[in-house]
């Protein structure tokens, strides 16, 4: 296998000589797009984080807050950050496994970190200033996703490749700027959120998952989360999320394939199992045959 680049999520190495890592995708947000991946209640929020623990999840991703660009979501930063630290505490104390915040607010980073998570999942980048200062000043890990917010707009006609490959480079930049050691960073290209691009949604995450490996040159581990989102409905025909499953593992699959390091999916018995066919095939590649 080919040398990749090497990143911390909190104490999970990423990256490198690593083998793939899931991450499973939980929300206590009513307004996300997959319902199947809410949980508003404490306990059932425990059994799920649970149920993927024993599945292969390496680290839970957590959000409070719908992130999804095509749904009305917005919430108040103190309705987010109480939402956001009651569900860390659980996941901490009653799973057991480190857990990721997804969010791209300060105080409700702040709040997640005090609440236990290590990980800062940030869709927009740090593009606010206050999350890049509370994850350098915790000497926390970052997940930065390529988005129009990330890039201050939408991307206009240039192509996929070379606008993530911009918005990525500039949102390491940020990072190093605050004081965030790349050793805690991992990059995420964005599929789903690049709604109002040159070309047509599904087009731009198609072409970017086929080109994933044309973001090795920014040097640092790759997040992806293609798990049943819209532009696998496009392709199939499935219009419900709950029916893109089989959509989500083949391109996981690609995803792996093309150099991602961790994968961020809601059914994580399933892809974890698609990961680790897609690592013994691109190690097949590398090996000699007698």
């Amino acid at each position: 296998m080919s040398a990749r680049s090497e990143a911390f999520l909190g104490l999970v190495r990423v990256g490198g000589d690593a083998s793939v890592v899931v991450m499973g995708a939980l929300n206590v947000s009513p307004e996300s797009f997959y319902g199947g991946s809410v949980h508003r209640d404490r306990d059932a929020l425990v059994r799920a984080g649970a149920a993927m623990a024993k599945s292969g999840a390496a680290l839970l991703d957590v959000g409070a807050r719908s992130s999804a660009p095509y749904l009305e979501t917005a919430i108040g930063d103190t309705e987010e950050a109480e939402r956001l630290a009651t569900a860390v505490h659980a996941l901490v104390t009653k799973v057991g496994l480190p857990v990721s915040a997804d969010t791209a607010r300060g105080p409700a980073a702040r709040a997640a970190l005090d609440a236990g998570a290590t990980v800062i999942n940030d869709v927009t980048a740090l593009a606010d200033e206050e999350v890049a200062r509370v994850i350098a000043e915790r000497g926390v890990s970052a997940i930065l996703m390529a988005s129009p917010a990330a890039a201050g707009g939408a991307p206009g006609d240039t192509a996929p490749l070379a606008t993530v490959l911009g918005i990525l480079s500039a949102a390491i930049g940020r990072a190093r700027a605050a004081g965030v050691p790349e050793s805690r960073v991992v990059l995420d290209p964005g599929i789903g959120f690049f709604r109002d691009a040159g070309v047509s949604w599904d087009v731009w995450d198609a072409t970017l998952l086929a080109r994933l490996d044309g973001l090795a040159s920014l040097g640092r581990p790759l997040c992806v989360g293609v798990s049943r989102k819209s532009f696998l409905g496009a392709i199939t025909g499935h219009a419900d999320p709950a029916a893109r499953l089989a959509a989500s593992l083949a391109a996981t699959a690609i995803a792996v394939l093309r150099g991602a390091a961790v994968i961020r999916a809601h059914d994580v018995g399933e892809t974890v199992d698609a990961v680790r066919v897609a690592e013994r095939l691109t190690a097949a590649r590398h090996e000699r045959t007698p």
